[in-house]
């Protein structure tokens, strides 16, 4: 057993004493739907049960659900900034879900349910920039394969979310459109590079929504914004239609506000594909199995779990009220019956370097094709060499240009050996390194991030500084192994709290064991709400 964790009590002491934003910290347009008045300790439910359920049973229809979510989005989104694009069409598909049911047809299990797409996810039917101004306007043939299967299951896409250019950042400032605020303070960033569909989930601007994940773009921005954040195994998910990053980590993840909307969401996108030589042709499980409610809980739900603390990250550089968050949930793990202990993986650190130098050479090679000819926006020019440089010069932003420097010099003769070769062993290292610990281990966990979510423009001119925020999440994208990330407490900001989110890893293919003990977890947290003052009295009204 962990003997310097915090007592059990602690985390919920920690939750409760959490306090809200002053109400001035919101401008005042938005003062309706930002003063809460008192913090409800209601454990998370899934929304997209709720939704079934209500339109099923004609309670509601689908258009009313609609209709409060876009409601709530143009109200918020003025602030949040989370949306490159919003859909015109999400009331008429909502009519068509009731039409469907008023003639009893089968409407899928995702029918009603409002999901925002990362904008490097393709869209037939909606503009897929990348965040970046060389694609501005674009609009694809074609739907990705994980869209696709959420429009056959009955879901209404509402829009597109900003992200960091091509998915290069922490933040989301490297958009070339817009800076994404988080909603718990307008002043933070919301994390990134999803940080649009993590802030936009966490205002409940939509029900679910997708990001991508190449060294923790989903798990960061899900801390940063107090939701559940989910990262499959590579090749559980196709990447058909996933602007192209590198090529051997991306992976497209799950946003929600509850661990089951999480597992729903991957449920219905997840499974082999023909249009993605790397998508896994494994048996996919149900994973909606695993959300029993609370009141089937055995007395120690986690009884004989074995769960392995990574030593490394929670060490120096580590906020400590982060440190002291994690604590917390660990003992609340033990009080659930899982056996804890430290581990050790002494290859944790090697990973950041390896990650960086992997990723910018893969970049370098995948975002050639944008040279104004095949893809991309075109300058004028009479000659063809300005016209590749003019184009690549005016529609890549300085993050994109840097990496793929950084990766074409890692590539280059000479160097190969040193750089690319050498990150790749690092690569086997880590890949061994985990896979060791999990033989002795069900699931490991560390935080999410080294700390909570610090200021718009904080650390936008120190690259280094935003590079070594990701130290926590990219050795999970090298080893391919699936991740989930919850809130888990909070950590003072000034007079108010951000939230904080702990990661648990496992095996690969095993999403479902991560996704029973999170929503075991989740279920047993009390005294916490993880709703952003923002939008929190007016969310208890619905």
């Amino acid at each position: 057993m962990l003997s310097s964790v915090q007592n059990p009590r602690f985390l919920l002491i920690q939750c409760r004493r959490s306090k809200p934003f002053h109400h001035h910290q919101y401008p005042k347009s938005i003062h309706a739907i930002s003063q809460v008045q008192s913090v409800s300790t209601s454990l998370p439910t899934s929304e997209i049960q709720k939704i079934q359920k209500s339109i099923l049973s004609r309670e509601k229809t689908a258009r009313q659900f609609a209709e409060q979510f876009l409601n709530r989005l143009r109200l918020t989104e003025p602030y949040v900034k989370s949306f490159l694009h919003v859909s015109k069409t999400v009331l008429n598909e909502a009519d068509e879900i009731d039409r469907k049911i008023d003639r009893n047809e089968d409407v899928g299990p995702l029918a009603g349910v409002l999901v925002a797409v990362k904008d490097n996810i393709c869209t037939a039917d909606m503009p897929s920039t990348a965040g970046s101004k060389i694609l501005e306007n674009y609009r694809p043939p074609f739907d990705a394969t994980a869209v696709r299967k959420l429009k056959e299951g009955g879901a209404i896409i509402v829009g597109k979310t900003n992200l960091d250019e091509f998915g290069m950042g922490s933040t989301t400032e490297g958009s070339a459109y817009q800076v994404t605020a988080n909603p718990w303070n307008l002043e933070c960033v919301p994390g990134g590079s999803s940080g649009g569909s993590a802030a936009a989930v966490s205002a409940r601007q939509c029900v679910v929504s997708l990001g991508s994940d190449t060294g923790g773009s989903v798990r960061q921005p899900a801390s940063f914004c107090g939701v559940v954040g989910l990262k499959p195994t590579y090749g559980r998910v196709s990447r058909y239609g996933l602007v192209a990053y590198a090529s051997s980590l991306d992976v497209i993840g799950c946003f929600g506000s509850s661990v089951a909307d999480a597992g729903i969401l991957l449920q219905s996108i997840c499974g082999h594909d023909k249009l993605d030589a790397t998508s896994s042709k494994r048996e996919v499980n149900d994973f909606t199995s695993q959300f029993v409610a609370k009141d089937y809980f055995e007395s120690q739900p986690l009884k004989g779990l074995r769960v392995g603390v990574i030593s490394e990250t929670l060490g120096d550089g580590v906020d400590q009220e982060v440190v002291s968050s994690i604590r917390g949930a660990i003992s609340h793990l033990e009080e659930l019956g899982c056996t804890v202990t430290e581990v050790s993986l002494p290859s944790f650190s090697l990973g950041l370097p390896a990650y960086y130098v992997l990723a910018s050479s893969e970049s370098s090679s995948n975002l050639s094709r944008y040279d104004g000819i095949r893809y991309g926006n075109q300058i004028v020019s009479d000659e063809l060499s300005s016209l590749y440089g003019g184009s690549r010069a005016n529609g890549f932003g300085p993050e994109v240009k840097r990496r793929i420097l950084m990766g074409t010099y890692a590539l280059s003769a000479g160097y190969y050996d040193a750089y690319y070769k050498r990150a790749q062993q690092v690569r086997t290292v880590v890949q061994k390194s985990f896979k060791a610990a999990l033989d002795e281990h069900d699931i490991l966990i560390s935080p999410a991030a080294p700390s909570a979510a610090y200021k718009i423009g904080e650390k936008k001119n120190d690259p280094l500084a935003m590079y070594a925020g990701d130290i926590m999440t990219v050795n999970v994208n090298l080893a391919g192994l699936p991740a989930l990330v919850l809130p888990c407490g909070f950590v003072k900001n000034g007079t108010a709290s951000l939230p904080v989110g702990f990661q648990m890893i496992g095996a690969a293919f095993d999403e479902e064991k991560l996704l029973r003990v999170g929503h075991i977890f989740e279920q047993t947290l009390e005294g916490c709400s993880f709703i952003p003052p923002l939008i929190a009295d007016e969310l208890f009204k619905c």
